[in-house]
């Protein structure tokens, strides 16, 4: 159980095992260590590790932009999430899975970077996915292509969170795990049940063409973390076109998006202990957190 703290002066319980928290990325061009503060400020009690990289990155030495390298001492990251009252509740290595390997693509090694930085941290889950191809290789894919494709670049990951006892789940988030068969076909090929779970992005299915409710009941048993997302009438028409969209720009229920249903067929799910808001604005923060607690986050 955790305390939220709101910002109009309450203090929630939070009694069921969808404790809400928010995506660290919530100013552009700030410090990991601005986003942790806001957060906090705000009232919540668990962030991600949102961007991130191997190495060192410019950007962040000289203060903007709000990423952790995944060459960090884990100590140290969780250390600059505790000193704002925060927990860190999972570590996103979304992933380009679908175009030919590379130096510069983010893939294999970046994934097991961030397992290791996640058992480091003591953080059970790092959240991948296909993401979207950009050489004309992998536009033309097959669907067995494509599960050939992901299954070989997670093949080694999957080996290393099953050896530290993290969980690796696989996000909708591209024209293979948006489409519920093509989810369930890549778990199929994954294999290691115990190890590769869902994390559930409501955004995401909807707008690569799935019913999120739908989602949520067919992988109920899979599903360890959600990202909340609502989205309006007028993204309509790009549904299933666009693969992903980083944040919500509306409060969760005021979009076409059945996020209540999604939160009553998870409400009880017991290794679903974690969940993460992606909604841009403080006052669609704030009351996206109560629409969830009406529907069975506490």
């Amino acid at each position: 159980m955790g305390i939220i703290r709101t910002t109009i002066g309450r203090s929630v319980e939070l009694s069921g095992v969808m404790n809400v928290g928010c995506f660290a990325l919530v100013d552009p061009f700030e410090t990991l260590d601005h986003q942790l503060s806001r957060i906090a400020d705000m009232g919540f009690e668990y962030a991600d590790v949102t961007d991130n990289h191997p190495g060192g990155l410019l950007g962040r030495e000289f203060g903007f932009s709000a990423t952790v390298s995944l060459d960090d001492n884990p100590v140290d990251v969780r250390r600059q999430f505790e000193a704002h009252g925060l927990t860190p509740t999972s570590v996103c290595a979304h992933a380009n899975l679908l175009d030919p390997s590379a130096p510069g693509r983010y893939g294999t090694a970046e994934i097991s970077k961030a397992i290791r930085l996640a058992d480091g941290m003591g953080v059970d889950h790092v959240i991948t996915t296909e993401g979207d191809p950009s050489t004309e290789w992998g536009e033309n894919l097959t669907r067995d292509q494509q599960l050939f494709a992901v299954a070989e670049k997670l093949y080694e990951p999957i080996r290393l969170a099953e050896a530290l006892d993290v969980q690796l789940l696989i996000e909708p988030h591209g024209r293979l795990t948006d489409p519920v068969d093509g989810m369930a076909a890549l778990l199929d090929e994954l294999g290691h049940e115990e190890t590769v779970g869902v994390n559930l992005d409501t955004g995401n299915a909807w707008l690569g063409g799935a019913d999120p409710v739908e989602f949520a009941e067919t992988f109920r048993d899979r599903i360890r973390h959600v990202h909340w997302k609502d989205l309006g009438a007028d993204w309509e028409d790009r549904r299933g076109e666009l693969y992903g969209c980083g944040m919500s720009p509306i409060a969760l229920g005021e979009g076409v998006i059945d996020v209540a249903g999604v939160a009553e067929t998870l409400r009880d799910v017991e290794d679903l202990k974690y969940t993460t808001l992606e909604i841009a604005g403080d006052e669609n923060l704030q009351a996206s957190y109560e629409f969830l607690r009406q529907h069975g986050a506490d």
